[in-house]
């Protein structure tokens, strides 16, 4: 993974561009890759873990009504917290992750393994689920790199 999270914060300095990331069920895992390359202030800005739906809610202004509709591990939550992230962390690029990554279904019965990813850009929003199985930690280190991989394609196909 180490040589993809490389890539990735190459491709932005080399683009000029900036991220940051808002984060649920990975729980800073993603902001914890990218700050592990030397380099990356220079493009990455921030992360925001927000584990529970009231920070959701209070830090990054996701709309109760969306959490109430969709439930928190949902395409509309995930798009919600990266549109304000993306204003919060005043970023070209955010990337946000909601999902259920075990033991057991959540709340909603959502199943172990349902996870959405988006990313806002400045003119657009991409969304990604994933259905992935394995146990909790697998999952989450599963979606980090997707994350990444999400994150590469679609600034390439951009630029």
């Amino acid at each position: 993974m180490k040589s993809r999270v490389n890539d990735l914060v190459n491709l932005l300095k080399e683009k000029k561009l900036t991220i940051g990331s808002v984060e649920s069920m990975t729980g800073g895992m993603f902001a914890s890759e990218i700050t592990s390359i030397s380099g990356a202030s220079q493009v990455f800005k921030g992360s925001i873990v927000a584990y529970s739906p009231l920070v959701k809610e209070n830090v990054c202004q996701v709309k109760k009504e969306t959490i109430e509709k969709n439930g928190v591990v949902s395409y509309e939550v995930a798009s919600e917290m990266a549109y304000r992230g993306r204003e919060i962390l005043d970023v070209d690029f955010c990337i946000a992750v909601t999902g259920n990554a075990g033991p057991s279904s959540d709340a909603d019965n959502k199943p172990v393994g349902m996870i959405f990813i988006s990313i806002m850009g400045k003119d657009y929003t991409w969304g990604l689920p994933l259905n992935l199985k394995g146990e909790r930690n697998k999952i989450r280190q599963e979606t980090t790199y997707v994350m990444i991989e999400f994150l590469i394609k679609t600034i390439e196909s951009l630029y």
